[in-house]
């Protein structure tokens, strides 16, 4: 995905009012890493990617300071929510996240 515009209809599969200026937050934060098809995805199966989430982008993007259990069962939760998508772009991942803990106005 190369454009903003398919991020965002990603984003919109899971949340029909997407925040476009949030998506485009989290694209250019991404930046280089969603050139690259693997780290342009997240996979819930592998317990180091789901750390990074909430290390990388939970804790230092957002700056949450919640638990690190709660945020762990965030990721989980997302996880879930985006079961049925057998490509979880990060991106949409990312938006997912920042939404649950009410951080999508810190993207923009």
């Amino acid at each position: 995905m190369a454009d903003h515009a398919a991020y965002l209809a990603d984003v919109q599969k899971y949340d029909t009012a997407a925040d476009e200026t949030a998506v485009a937050g989290i694209v250019k934060h991404l930046g280089i890493a969603l050139r690259n098809r693997d780290s342009s995805l997240v996979s819930c199966s592998d317990k180091s990617e789901r750390d990074r989430v909430r290390d990388s982008w939970l804790k230092k993007k957002l700056g949450l300071t919640a638990p690190d259990k709660e945020l762990d069962d965030a990721v989980q939760d997302v996880c879930k929510q985006m079961s049925g998508d057998s490509t979880k772009e990060r991106v949409t991942f990312y938006y997912l996240l920042a939404a649950k803990f009410e951080k999508l106005d810190a993207l923009h």
